[in-house]
């Protein structure tokens, strides 16, 4: 059978959301299965090459979300004199934000540091890890993931991704651990889900601690839980980009009472609740100017969450069945994402095989700005040879074990990802209007149309 053309605004009006939450009369069920090439091809002249952009001058919602009740909460704080959560240990803003923080998320404690690096390396310190053990984690992440591992001069043991999910592969993570693993550090990037049913079933199988890396994951939910709830600690990052920031700063959440009092241990320099110094520990605290700020942002947490969620399957919907940029996969047991960033799959062969960056280059010009993420995995960065030529991993890892680990630094899936991702950053943008999200699908369907011109753009 022949297939019927249409153009990109039909393309618009016939695919549905998707999703109840923002279902109307006038959309239908979505296209199952769209052939590639079935777009009106050279509907509009690209505006990189001279025609008229989708969209002129596009504002996005500002992040990070300021209003005046935030403003007056620091000026009241300023004029408090109370700036060190030591001030007011039981009421100060800094302890209230734990209580509130821990309650959101259905935990029994929150322990908050000066970022989610912080957070996580201070719960590997507070789980006693250190020298010869090895965790199993991500490359494709930011580099206080390893960063945490290193602090407490562990191995950092890196294993290939899905390339649909972009997250940990759990295959690969089984076929890594041997006697000195201690512990897996999932990381639910774009703050999505990873396969946690395999890895926590994985992790259980082997004896192994599960650290969640929930850095960008803030309210996101697996199996009706929030994610950094079901492994044994998860820790989060309230830098300001992310869905629930404070310039900096950091959480660790768990229902283990002992793990949260060791960890409020570690991150106030060694020295516990009662005041007396006990271990080595850094000094990690959040600041009351933070705690101040995120008590106000949890305001409009769950808002803003539901608003990102609901324009995130609207894009979704439209792009079902559209092979040449294909939505991030999310596994069965997601409920729902942080959406710190609306990520795609770039596949070129559908886009007369240009490189992501001409199909960037055409989009932007038509008034809409994606971009690539992670440059390269951390398998590709320096440190790796730095720790390999430091001392003390060359005392406690074997020369064969170091070596194994210099082998390993293959991830072809995770190398596909850095060059082909493409994402629409979310804390903001996800806050806009159905209307702007049209004006997204717009402009990648215009390019489409266009692709055999792509070549043209310099």
């Amino acid at each position: 059978m022949k297939s019927k053309k249409v153009t990109r605004r039909s393309f618009l009006t016939t695919v549905s959301v998707g999703a109840a939450a923002i279902a109307s009369s006038n959309i239908v069920k979505p296209i199952e299965n769209i052939s590639t090439d079935i777009f009106t091809k050279n509907s509009s002249t690209l505006a990189a090459l001279g025609g008229e952009p989708v969209v002129k001058n596009k504002v996005w919602p500002q992040w990070p979300y300021v209003d005046e009740q935030i403003v007056e909460s620091i000026a009241k704080t300023v004029r408090s004199g109370r700036w060190n959560r030591i001030d007011d240990n039981v009421n100060g803003a800094v302890p209230t934000f734990e209580k509130k923080y821990a309650q959101l998320l259905g935990v029994k404690g929150c322990v908050t540091t000066g970022s989610g690096t912080q957070a996580l390396h201070t719960v590997v310190e507070a789980m006693g890890f250190g020298p010869g053990d090895e965790i199993i984690t991500s490359p494709y992440t930011d580099m206080g993931t390893i960063s945490s591992i290193i602090s407490a001069r562990a191995l950092p043991v890196m294993v290939d991704l899905d390339k649909e999910s972009f997250q940990l592969d759990p295959n690969e993570v089984e076929n890594k651990i041997n006697k000195n693993t201690v512990a897996i550090m999932p990381v639910h990037m774009m703050g999505q889900p990873c396969d946690l049913d395999r890895i926590l079933a994985i992790a259980k199988k082997h004896k192994l601690k599960v650290i969640e890396d929930a850095c960008q994951a803030h309210l996101a939910e697996h199996r009706g839980k929030k994610l950094g709830s079901l492994g044994e600690a998860g820790c989060f990052s309230f830098q300001t980009s992310k869905t629930i920031c404070c310039g900096e700063g950091g959480g660790i959440i768990s229902n283990d009472e002992k793990l949260l009092d060791d960890c409020y241990t570690v991150m106030n320099h060694g020295t516990n609740k009662q005041g007396r110094s006990v271990t080595i520990g850094p000094k990690y605290r959040m600041n009351q100017f933070e705690g101040t700020i995120l008590l106000e942002q949890l305001k409009h947490s769950q808002e803003q969450f539901e608003t990102r969620n609901r324009n995130a399957a609207f894009l979704t919907s439209k792009l079902k069945g559209f092979k040449g940029l294909v939505p991030q996969k999310l596994y069965h047991a997601t409920d729902k994402g942080s959406y710190y960033l609306y990520a795609m799959a770039y596949h070129k062969d559908y886009w007369n095989n240009v490189h992501r960056d001409v199909f960037l280059k055409a989009v932007a010009a038509e008034g809409i700005n994606l971009s690539p993420y992670i440059k390269n995995g951390l398998h590709r960065e320096p440190w790796t040879e730095n720790i390999l030529s430091r001392r003390e991993y060359k005392t406690m890892y074997s020369a064969e074990r170091l070596q194994q680990f210099k082998n390993d630094l293959h991830l072809p899936a995770c190398d596909w990802v850095c060059d082909n991702m493409v994402m629409l950053w979310a804390s903001g943008p996800l806050l806009a209007t159905q209307k702007d999200m049209e004006d997204v699908i717009n402009a990648i369907m215009k390019v489409y149309e266009n692709r055999d011109k792509l070549h043209l753009i310099s």
